[in-house]
C-alpha cells in the first residue's frame, strides 16, 4: 500500500471521527505529495526514500514552528503544531534511539579513522547516508560532535 493510499484511508477515518487536527495534518501530507509529484514532471509515484524525506521535512517544519511559538510564550499555538507533527510521524519508519545512532557513528568513526573535528564532514556524510530516514540530522550531528571532540 503506497503512502498516498495510507494517507487517504487515514483521512477517511479522521473525517468519520471528526478529528480536525489529524485531518489538517493528513491534508498537508497529501498536498505535499501531490506538489512533489507535479514538480518531478510526469505523474510517476515518488520513491519510498523521497516520501520519507518529504515527511521528515513536514515534521521538522511543525516542530520548528512549535519551538518558536513556545519561545514567544504561545502554548496555545504550539500544541496543535506538536499534535500535527505526531500525526505525520505515524507514517515515518521507526526512528533509532540515541544509543543505536551512537553505535553506528562509532563504527563509522572507526572505519574512517576520524579523530578530530576536522573529520566531521567525512563522518557526517557517511552517517547521514547510512541513517537517512531512521534518524534526525540534528541528532546525528550532535552525536558526531560529541564523539569527535
Amino acid at each position: 500500500m503506497s503512502l498516498q493510499d495510507k494517507v487517504m484511508s487515514a483521512m477517511k477515518e479522521a473525517m468519520k471521527t471528526k478529528d480536525t487536527n489529524a485531518l489538517a495534518s493528513l491534508r498537508a501530507i497529501k498536498s505535499a505529495l501531490l506538489l512533489a509529484q507535479t514538480e518531478s514532471g510526469a505523474k510517476q509515484d515518488l520513491t519510498e526514500e523521497e516520501e520519507i524525506k518529504l515527511l521528515q521535512k513536514l515534521v521538522k517544519q511543525r516542530k520548528d514552528s512549535a519551538a518558536i511559538y513556545k519561545e514567544q510564550g504561545r502554548e496555545d499555538l504550539a500544541q496543535p503544531e506538536l499534535e500535527e507533527a505526531a500525526v505525520i510521524e505515524q507514517f515515518l519508519p521507526e526512528q533509532l534511539s540515541e544509543e543505536e545512532i551512537s553505535k553506528v557513528v562509532e563504527s563509522i568513526i572507526a572505519k574512517t579513522g576520524a579523530n578530530s573535528m576536522k573529520d566531521m564532514g567525512k563522518v557526517m556524510g557517511l552517517a547521514s547516508a547510512e541513517l537517512s530516514g531512521k534518524a534526525d540530522g540534528k541528532t546525528i550531528s550532535s552525536i558526531v560532535k560529541d564523539k569527535l571532540s
